[in-house]
């Protein structure tokens, strides 16, 4: 069906985006010259999820200087908000105290929907450091910058667009939902114009919120979009990634449609991705990974894959932290099965794409649509430490298909999240690279969504088993 009508009530997108600030000082200046009436403060927990409040003018000016106060429960519960059980990091035996989160200035972005308010982000600080994805992310780009390097990076989103509010989703028990658009249609020109409106929003709004896109395109399937961010230096690549999947489902929501980045929705299409595209920079400012002739890799490029291909059976978890994750880790359905490398391969985990200049780079194909962005960045840039500081070989490229070649000793990935959680909390790299605080609390709460899951029973065995067995 074409797009719903625009909402009268919602204000016209501002004339250029808010920000970035330099610093506390520089956002407060805004903040008292600008007529804002309030501001949300975000941080994010093991899942990308968002979680924040709302804060008056005033309390925002003082959160800026002394921060402000955060329930350690985030790292305590699941994405459905239930407490895990027993003794954790966050937990009943810890009293869920509160944290201290610092304000990001160069984080505050104006909502285009929300005259009058601004978005700003928190990191935590103290203890809860230890097991915060951000600050996870933060540490292995210091110990990449400590070799001479930092990371570009620029996230690619599937998702699929329905027409279903979240209340009739619930009532249709997830069965039977309407995609906006049927059948299968890539790349079409039709699809995108019939519904203009929608990719005109969507485009508007991350310009104005600095969440640039370099595409925005339909994907083979119903109802499935695929947007590609612009590429931007590391932590910022995944602030911005993290906000995108928010701000779609809430564009979503507000039209009176629901957005989706689960990694596998349907037993027929296959599943959403989350793919980074990814380089080096060296201390002098120049892309590390351009170059090579005959067929021979640059040497960080080189060392990068071999990091990669060796670490990243270990370090599964972070790009695949779901049950469903795993539904998409299966031949044909353009995912990889081990940690294979080839050159614009598309069957492989992590596919050089040659180029002249900045563009050669590597995109990692494993993240599905449903990693944690930080983490899903955290564990490729972990093993590309490891990688530069071990002078890894990646070995031959696959040609051909990855899902016929013969798999190496120790290459194939996970498949199941308990498998992924078991060999992340055994890995010597992982606690190398993440410390034991973060490796031990990470893994037990991926076995709390495995476990969470299993007590279900799912549709698929009641027809199954109810009546014949």
């Amino acid at each position: 069906m074409p797009d719903a009508a625009a909402d009268p009530r919602d204000p016209a997108a501002p004339a250029g985006p808010v920000g970035p600030f330099a610093d506390a000082q520089a956002l407060a200046g805004h903040v008292r010259t600008a007529g804002l009436r309030h501001a949300k403060l975000y941080v994010v927990d093991w899942d990308g999820v968002l979680r924040g409040k709302y804060v008056g003018v005033d309390k925002l000016l003082k959160a800026l200087g002394d921060g402000f106060g955060f329930c350690e429960v985030l790292f305590g519960w699941d994405i459905d908000d239930a407490v895990f059980d027993g003794p954790s990091f966050a937990g009943w035996d810890s009293g869920f105290r509160d944290a201290t989160v610092r304000l990001l200035p160069e984080s505050a972005r104006a909502i285009p929907f929300e005259p009058g308010g601004l978005l700003v982000q928190g990191q935590f600080e103290g203890r809860p450091a230890a097991v915060c994805p951000r600050a996870a992310l933060l540490r292995v780009l210091d110990r990449l910058e400590r070799l001479g390097y930092r990371v570009r990076a620029g996230f690619e989103y599937e998702f699929f667009l329905f027409d279903e509010t979240p209340d009739g989703a619930r009532a249709k028990g997830w069965h039977g939902l309407k995609p906006i658009t049927p059948g299968s249609f890539g790349y079409s020109v039709l699809r995108e114009t019939v519904h203009a409106e929608t990719y005109d929003e969507i485009l508007s709004t991350c310009t104005a919120m600095r969440l640039p896109l370099e595409g925005l395109h339909t994907e083979t399937g119903p109802g499935v979009i695929e947007a590609a961010l612009a590429v931007s230096d590391g932590v910022e690549s995944a602030d911005r990634a993290v906000l995108f999947k928010t701000m779609v489902k809430a564009m979503a929501q507000r039209r009176g449609r629901m957005a989706t980045f689960m990694a596998k929705w349907s037993d027929d299409w296959p599943g959403q991705s989350g793919h980074v595209h990814l380089s080096l920079i060296d201390r002098e400012g120049r892309p590390a990974f351009a170059g090579g002739r005959g067929g021979d890799l640059p040497p960080a490029l080189s060392a990068a894959l071999g990091g990669l291909v060796a670490a990243t059976p270990e370090l599964a978890v972070l790009a695949a932290p779901t049950t469903n994750s795993y539904r998409r880790l299966i031949p044909g359905f353009w995912a990889p099965t081990w940690a294979g490398w080839g050159v614009d391969n598309r069957t492989c985990a992590f596919r050089m794409i040659p180029s002249a200049g900045a563009a050669q780079r590597i995109e990692l194909r494993l993240p599905g649509a449903d990693a944690n962005p930080y983490l899903a960045l955290a564990g490729a840039v972990g093993a590309i430490c490891l990688g530069l500081e071990r002078g890894l070989d990646p070995g031959a490229p696959v040609e051909g298909s990855g899902y016929d070649a013969d798999v190496p000793p120790g290459r194939a990935l996970p498949a199941t999240l308990e498998q992924a959680a078991e060999r992340f909390a055994t890995s010597a790299d992982a606690r190398d690279l993440f410390g034991d605080a973060f490796v031990e609390h990470y893994a037990r709460s991926r076995r709390a969504e495995a476990e969470a899951i299993r007590r279900r029973i799912p549709d698929t065995e009641r027809a199954r088993y109810f009546e014949a067995i």
